[in-house]
Order: structure tokens, then C-alpha cells, then sequence
């Protein structure tokens, strides 16, 4: 098998498992750590993953994107931890933007339920978790559904959410660096969510750490538009800092 065979099975196997393990690869190749460590380091450099102590994670592209049903899957615990220390920066508002993505969901989830809130979304999973609560209103964006993350996209979508002020936007991402800012994979995604940073007041980015140094093919943000960025500590203390010296404080659970 050559270099280039194995990196392809390598890429195939991370994007259907959602990350891929050096030692577990090197085995399945019957080849060496070093190896495999040596494929990720030329898929990084190419843009295909994003590597981690012991593996790597696939980066999502204008070619690829993970369904929201694997995003269910992965990491949940520290997806949790985020979701939470975002819903406590909600302050005052009373409207509320809530992005597609699965982090976003669960902080919906975990909303006070003794205050009248109205939550703006495209997403119809996140719609559906709070539209039974007496206390929360919510608006669902219309436009075309993605089947790969249920949420909605379009010129429907984005004229509706050009109609509101928004105390505070929760927004997610597949990509996010200092470069080149917040990116994702669907030019009609990108729009939504362009839309909802100039509709919003305050806004906040929630996203696991291995989307840092991620680039996608939408840029729809910059580093700036944000008070604040909540992530996990696979994100170092060092690169932290590097992001809040462009503006938002960070903040690391």
C-alpha cells in the first residue's frame, strides 16, 4: 500500500469514526506509530485533519461535514461543560439566537426555566428541545432544511433574522483561527450566520477545542465579533491568550 492509499483509508476511517487513533491505525496498516504520525502530519498540512495527542480529528471542508448525529456522539462531556459556562454569560437578554450544531442544543437545554425568553433558531432540533416550555417562545427560521443538520437555510431564513434585535447570539462553528476567522462548510450556512452576528448585540462562540486552527471554506466572522469564546481545555492556556488578544475574553471549562 502506498503512502497516498493509506492516507485516503486513514482520512475514510476518521471521518466515519470522527477521530482516529495513532496506535489503533497502526495496527489496522500493520505499519509503525511513527508512520502513521507521519501520514497526519501531511494531512494536517494539507487541511485534511486536525491532530491531537495520540490522533487526529477530520476537518470539515467545502467537501465534508459531519452529521449532526455524529456531533451527538462525540466528546459529550465536554460539549456539556461548555454548553454550561455559556448559558451562565446569558445576563439580561431576552432574545436569544441559538445556532445549529449540537453544543448549542444542549445549552438551550440547560436555559433558566424562570424567565420569559424568546429563542430565534434554524436549527429544528433545538426548536423541538424547548417549544414545550410555557416560559420560552420560540421562532424557527424558514427556508430549505439540510438533511445533514436539520436546520434551516436560504433567503427565507435570512431575511426573517434580518427583521430582529437580538440581546445575545450563541454561535457555533466548523472552523475557527486567528487568520482567518469563524468558518464553515455551506455558503447558505455562512449566510445565516452572518446574518445573525450584525442582527445581535452581544455574541458568543461555543466550540470544541479541536475546531481551534480549523479553517473551512465559508468565512462568516471574525475573532473581533465575539465578547466571548468557550471551549475546553484541549485548547492550551498559551493559544488562549493569543485569541483574546484579538478581543473576546476566553474562557476555558
Amino acid at each position: 500500500m502506498t503512502a497516498e492509499e493509506r492516507q485516503h483509508r486513514i482520512l475514510a476511517l476518521a471521518r466515519h469514526e470522527g477521530r482516529v487513533e495513532v496506535s489503533a491505525a497502526a495496527t489496522d496498516f500493520g505499519v509503525a506509530p511513527e508512520t502513521i504520525r507521519r501520514d497526519l502530519r501531511e494531512m494536517e498540512h494539507r487541511g485534511l485533519v486536525r491532530r491531537t495527542h495520540g490522533g487526529a480529528y477530520p476537518v470539515e471542508s467545502a467537501g465534508f461535514e459531519t452529521s449532526l448525529a455524529r456531533r451527538e456522539s462525540q466528546n459529550v462531556a465536554d460539549k456539556r461543560r461548555i454548553a454550561a459556562a455559556a448559558v451562565r454569560l446569558l445576563g439580561d437578554a431576552e432574545t436569544v439566537f441559538v445556532d445549529e450544531g449540537y453544543t448549542p442544543q444542549l445549552l438551550t437545554s440547560m436555559l433558566p426555566s424562570d424567565r420569559k425568553l424568546t429563542i430565534v433558531t434554524a436549527s429544528l432540533a433545538t426548536a423541538a428541545a424547548v417549544a414545550e416550555s410555557d416560559d420560552i417562545t420560540v421562532l424557527l427560521l424558514g427556508g430549505r432544511v439540510r438533511g445533514r443538520t436539520l436546520a434551516s437555510v436560504g433567503s427565507w431564513a435570512t431575511e426573517m433574522l434580518s427583521t430582529f434585535v437580538i440581546d445575545l447570539a450563541f454561535l457555533g462553528a466548523n472552523g475557527i483561527s486567528r487568520e482567518f476567522g469563524l468558518t464553515t462548510p455551506d455558503p447558505a450556512v455562512a449566510a445565516v450566520k452572518s446574518q445573525a452576528i450584525r442582527s445581535s448585540r452581544r455574541r458568543v462562540f461555543l466550540g470544541f477545542h479541536s475546531k481551534f486552527g480549523a479553517n473551512s471554506f465559508c468565512r462568516f466572522a471574525g475573532i473581533a465579533d465575539f465578547e466571548t469564546i468557550v471551549t475546553d481545555t484541549g485548547l492550551s492556556a498559551a493559544e488562549a491568550h493569543r485569541y483574546s488578544l484579538l478581543g473576546p475574553q476566553v474562557l476555558r471549562v
